[in-house]
């Protein structure tokens, strides 16, 4: 035994590691992608701790931070829910309550659509370009926002920019907000008062989120400015049209034709957020082209993520619509994900 190790450490350390193995061999049964990670991750959040701190227990033969206490059987309670959500599919991101996309930490929970890594190479791609461009304070939209990814990643790595996000589903927008106070806190924020909401100009009802809160004041950034209503309308954010640098979405564009086979996406994904609304999946990637043409300046910039199946189409569509260069980017791993569109 390790020296400074006692037995009861020892003990434990062995315990902890049966019962990651067996908490593992059960979503391995369950069909799970990775069930070591997954259930390493889901003891982190019931004990309150790191993974570092899991795998130090166990390399050095240690007792787990927290366990021995007398939440320790509460903990243990925890652990065993939620090992038991992971194993009828449960998103293991509904579980822990938040996703990691970028350099942010998102909530989420059922209602929202989950970020998925792919979605941080078309922030990238956005983010790449308007450095390239040397704007200083750019103006971007974020269509389709659903937890903020998109558009909260960009509010924050770049502080000049002005960010207008756009969510029609209810439950996934109340998601957005909870995101949007986190992250942001109080940074650029005021009170509106009720007088200042009914006297608002046209600019200023889009920036605000007066169609949001239901409060008589509400809070507003200056910088971050959340919409409710459809991306794909017309007259949505009609007064920023021809003004906007870049556009970035991920819009709904699974085809109907196309039902996913994971459960985590075919049962808690909300179908708002995953189908694109026709067999090919395109309708509302379509849509969300159109808006984006008339919403962006000159020689403005479209990034789109999309479906493998959709790069040729999109391409075509743009350079039928206004832009006057069109491109398809690939992701990660080198699979055509996402439209590069320059305005003409």
């Amino acid at each position: 035994m390790p020296a400074g190790q006692s037995g009861d450490a020892a003990h434990d350390s062995h315990a902890l590691f049966g019962q990651l193995r067996a908490a593992a061999e059960t979503l391995r049964t369950a069909g799970v992608d990775a069930p070591q990670v997954d259930a390493k991750l889901l003891m982190a959040c019931a004990y309150g701790v790191e993974l570092h701190d899991i795998d130090k227990a166990m390399l050095l033969g240690r007792e787990l931070p927290g366990r021995g206490k007398p939440d320790d059987a509460q903990a243990a309670g925890r652990f065993k829910t939620m090992l038991a959500r992971r194993a009828a599919r449960e998103p293991l991101q509904y579980i822990t309550g938040h996703a990691p996309f970028r350099f942010l930490d998102l909530a989420v929970g059922p209602g929202v659509f989950i970020p998925r890594p792919e979605t941080e190479s078309v922030v990238q791609a956005a983010l790449d370009w308007l450095s390239g461009q040397g704007i200083a304070q750019p103006r971007i939209v974020d269509l389709c926002a659903g937890s903020g990814a998109i558009g909260l990643s960009i509010a924050t790595e770049l502080p000049g920019s002005q960010v207008w996000a756009v969510e029609r589903s209810p439950q996934a927008l109340a998601w957005t907000r909870r995101n949007r106070d986190a992250i942001l806190g109080d940074a650029g924020l005021r009170v509106a008062s009720s007088t200042t909401q009914n006297n608002l100009t046209p600019d200023d009802a889009a920036s605000g989120d007066s169609n949001v809160d239901d409060t008589p004041s509400v809070v507003r950034n200056h910088r971050y400015h959340l919409i409710q209503g459809d991306a794909t309308d017309a007259t949505m954010l009609a007064e920023l049209d021809g003004t906007i640098d870049a556009v970035v979405t991920n819009p709904p564009y699974v085809p109907l034709s196309q039902i996913p086979e994971q459960p985590e996406v075919r049962e808690h994904d909300p179908d708002m957020a995953l189908y694109g609304g026709s067999d090919d999946g395109l309708a509302i990637p379509i849509a969300i082209l159109a808006r984006s043409a008339a919403l962006l300046r000159h020689g403005g910039l479209l990034v789109m993520e999309h479906d493998i199946s959709q790069g040729q189409p999109l391409v075509e569509c743009a350079l039928h619509n206004g832009f006057e260069t069109a491109r398809t980017g690939n992701d990660l791993t080198g699979r055509p994900r996402c439209l590069f569109a320059i305005r003409g």
